[in-house]
């Protein structure tokens, strides 16, 4: 089946697993999302990740393993929300990209230099279109 957003899909399989209590979720791979996952990882908001081979997905599939607190068992990420949309592409300035949370949470953003977070961009002095927020 073809996605006509695929990193909305990819924000709504982790937001799915999570209210569902799943530990792990399979998402299409594709090298944004790749980016995308390991920027989650490095963040803390994910437990682990495996880029697998699959005969029926094209380039394969990222196996995820979500995080959750040991003391209330709720999950790491709080919110996960897609700002720029495939209709309506959010490009922002270096000193215009938006703070999630005064800086507790992280906005993705897609740069001339790779995808990274939005304190990473204000660092490389870049602006670029912010894909999603995580908090």
């Amino acid at each position: 089946m073809a996605v006509s957003d695929p990193i909305a899909d990819y924000l709504t399989r982790i937001r799915n697993a999570q209210q569902a209590g799943h530990r792990i979720v399979d998402i299409p791979a594709s090298k944004l999302k790749k980016s995308m996952t390991e920027i989650l990882y490095n963040q803390g908001y994910i437990l682990k990740y495996k880029f697998e081979d699959d005969a029926h997905f094209g380039q394969g599939i990222i196996r995820i393993a979500l995080k959750y607190d040991p003391k209330t068992k709720q999950p790491v990420i709080r919110k996960l929300g897609r700002v720029s949309t495939c209709g309506l592409r959010k490009y922002y300035k270096v000193d215009e990209i938006p703070r999630i949370i005064n800086g507790l949470g992280i906005a993705i953003v897609s740069t001339s230099k790779g995808v990274m977070t939005d304190k990473q961009a204000r660092e490389e002095n870049v602006g670029g279109e912010v894909l999603c927020y995580v908090y």
